[in-house]
């Protein structure tokens, strides 16, 4: 599965360099060291779409089309007071910030139990408490020193323990096949300031496939203007994927930064967009 996703962050890549022009399955599959044949097969089996379709969502005249389409969903969403067709963290998420003083504690006597993970979308480190997972984060550069440390990081007084065996069950949940929708709702235990909490709660709003600027957050969060301090937030969401911060984009249409790689948020979208739109024959 990592094998996968490292060529598709290498077409991305590629495509990201050369969209203007329009390249072919041919070039892709020169790029990837694959046959055409193979390349269609990689693509349909990762993400469910074809190359070409997987190129017309990373131009910037989809990242526009998606936000002006999200809105609308959205605005269905809110009125009827139902989330989306096709949702999938609000309907199995539940966000629980810490108390004032849990967090003057900075996880003292609080025990952290990770894993590494293979994904769809590369490997991830994921850490749970009883409280409920506390922290996810996808490996850049594969680096697995730095994604312990960063989790250490964010819970200074804490004891880890590394113990795989659980947080499968996690990973499982996430990019399994399971009806999710019949499994009692995972807890996240996030720290983080109100306004924080607030945008991230927002987040869990934006259905699957879709996408909002941070102006539209500011806006679900009650600052409207507030577009920067939005950005702030999503930029320190401790739960990556889960918490889906990867589904803000820029107003302009530009998908914008990730804090694991703007071409791993691309990946994500777009594996989404195709589990929700399913490809026209």
């Amino acid at each position: 599965m990592n094998t996968d996703y490292h060529r598709i962050e290498k077409a991305i890549h590629y495509i990201e360099e050369n969209f203007r022009r329009q390249p072919e399955l041919k070039d892709l599959a020169r790029q990837l060291g694959l046959s055409e044949f193979h390349c269609q097969r990689l693509f349909t089996r990762w993400a469910g779409l074809s190359p070409k379709r997987f190129l017309q969502f990373l131009t910037v005249e989809h990242a526009k089309e998606l936000l002006l389409d999200s809105r609308s969903v959205l605005d269905a969403t809110y009125e009827s007071g139902l989330s989306g067709p096709g949702r999938l963290h609000d309907l199995f998420v539940t966000l629980e910030g810490i108390t004032p003083g849990e967090y003057k504690q900075q996880g003292a006597g609080l025990l952290i139990t990770y894993g590494f993970h293979p994904t769809s979308f590369g490997e991830c480190i994921i850490g749970v408490t009883e409280r409920g997972v506390c922290g996810m984060s996808f490996l850049v550069d594969n680096d697995r020193r730095h994604a312990v440390k960063s989790l250490k990081s964010s819970w200074p007084f804490s004891t880890l323990r590394e113990e795989s065996h659980i947080t499968q069950r996690i990973v499982d949940r996430l990019f399994g096949q399971s009806n999710r929708h019949a499994l009692p709702p995972l807890h996240v235990f996030a720290k983080g300031t109100n306004f924080q909490i607030k945008v991230w709660e927002a987040l869990l709003r934006i259905p699957e496939g879709n996408v909002l600027s941070y102006d539209d957050v500011a806006i679900l969060v009650g600052k409207p203007g507030a577009s920067r301090a939005v950005g702030n937030a999503v930029a320190s969401n401790p739960v990556g994927y889960l918490i889906p911060c990867h589904r803000v984009i820029r107003k302009v249409g530009s998908f914008g930064e990730y804090q694991w790689g703007t071409q791993r948020k691309k990946a994500i979208l777009a594996w989404e967009s195709a589990r929700t739109r399913p490809e026209a024959a």
